[in-house]
């Protein structure tokens, strides 16, 4: 027992007043590494796939990955900002923007391309194609798939453990991801309306956006990206998220984008759909060129 017991209790009160905050602070930075997060997202994503590819295997039906894939990075960014260490402006403005990005993709390709639909066109193919060895061939793609939703989940990263105050070019990337999702429903809104009018059966839609790019979901949804590589750039090794909307354009030109999509929109209209090659940009939204005269 103190011989000072007034000291001995008033020295254990600041102990324990000086030992709270720091449990505190401790619960509240949970994740500091962009790193330790990202190989947190990647395990997530994985194991989320396997359970894709596992319904793949009972429905027969591999659309549903698209829509894992959109949620999926969403859900990383929600993760993201309530497992990282950075400021609450800075994570509250990852979750929100790309919860709007993650809710709007994954529900209009739910709604559109899965419930009530037969299989996409392009995973038909690829069932063709790899007939001899199909769900081995299928697992690799699905965990490709979930490979690439830890990579688009990169600025991300950086962002949720970014403990300085919002930077002026996350607010202007900000603007321009949201933009772009504004942008992408025209375009999706167009498209199921031309579609909608029996007369437009076999014909390419040329409504609105779709008149200046054969692409501008792509080409909206890449510029998006691009958005998260400015937002990041406000961020330390933000800078490393650029990669992403690299690696999206290498997707969309030479992987499962552009070429899959035009190569069933040629099996599926034909003469149609080659004027349109010849009459639209592929990409970039440009004014419409003028169709060549008929040759003799």
């Amino acid at each position: 027992m103190s011989a000072h017991p007034g000291v001995g209790r008033s020295a254990r009160g600041r102990k324990r007043a000086i030992s709270l905050p720091h449990r505190a602070e401790y619960d509240h930075d949970v994740v500091s590494s962009p790193w330790i997060l990202l190989l947190i997202g990647a395990l997530a994503a994985s194991a989320t796939m396997i359970a894709m590819w596992t319904v793949q295997l009972r429905l027969g039906d591999a659309s549903h990955v698209d829509v894992a894939w959109a949620y999926g990075v969403g859900a990383l960014a929600v993760a993201y900002a309530a497992l990282g260490d950075g400021s609450a402006g800075n994570r509250l403005l990852l979750a929100l923007v790309a919860a709007v990005w993650s809710t709007r993709l994954g529900t209009y390709i739910l709604l559109n391309r899965v419930v009530g639909k037969p299989e996409d066109g392009r995973y038909q193919e690829l069932r063709r194609r790899w007939a001899p060895r199909l769900q081995r061939r299928f697992f690799v793609f699905f965990q490709a798939q979930a490979l690439f939703v830890a990579v688009f989940s990169l600025p991300f990263a950086f962002v949720a453990t970014d403990g300085g105050p919002i930077s002026p070019l996350a607010w202007i990337g900000a603007a321009l991801a949201l933009a772009c999702v504004a942008a992408e429903w025209a375009a999706d809104r167009q498209l199921a309306r031309w579609r909608a009018d029996p007369a437009n059966r076999g014909k390419t839609c040329r409504a609105g956006l779709w008149g200046w790019s054969r692409h501008p979901n792509y080409f909206f949804e890449w510029l998006h990206w691009v958005a998260w590589a400015v937002i990041a750039l406000g961020s330390p090794n933000g800078w490393i998220a650029i990669a992403v909307p690299a690696f999206l354009l290498v997707l969309l030109f030479r992987v499962t984008g552009i070429p899959e999509t035009e190569a069933q929109s040629l099996r599926s209209r034909g003469d149609d759909y080659r004027r349109y090659q010849e009459e639209v940009s592929v990409f970039v939204p440009l004014p419409p060129r003028r169709p060549r005269p008929p040759t003799a």
